[in-house]
């Protein structure tokens, strides 16, 4: 009598195995790079120069630099903006390298549970 469900021989199919074996391979490349995007650090800069935000891959600001022409105490709106669009800036830089990161893994493909 035949099992119900299954697969004769109680294996995967040889289709089923090889995609299981590039899903795995995939896993694997996508755990390498975002460790190696976790690595890097991205610089952006606002105010012609006068803030400087350094962001981690990890999206940790590591380094707030601000020239001295960026600090009058009379105008602390002003080095409050320039601050915030550096960060913004640098973390717009780290999600656009993860995006192209995945991008080069997936080949593009979209809407995959990976």
């Amino acid at each position: 009598m035949a099992k119900r469900g299954g697969f004769p021989g109680g294996g995967m199919p040889g289709n089923m195995a090889n995609l299981m074996k590039q899903a795995q391979k995939m896993q694997r490349q996508m755990e390498e790079s975002q460790k190696e995007l976790e690595e890097k650090t991205f610089t952006a800069k606002a105010g012609g120069g006068a803030v400087t935000v350094t962001v981690s891959g990890k999206r940790e600001v590591t380094e707030v630099k601000l020239s001295e022409d960026a600090v009058d105490p009379d105008d602390i709106e002003t080095l409050e903006d320039m601050v915030m669009a550096a960060v913004n800036e640098a973390l717009r830089m780290v999600e656009e390298a993860s995006s192209n990161n995945m991008n080069k893994l997936t080949g593009g493909l979209g809407g995959l549970p990976f």
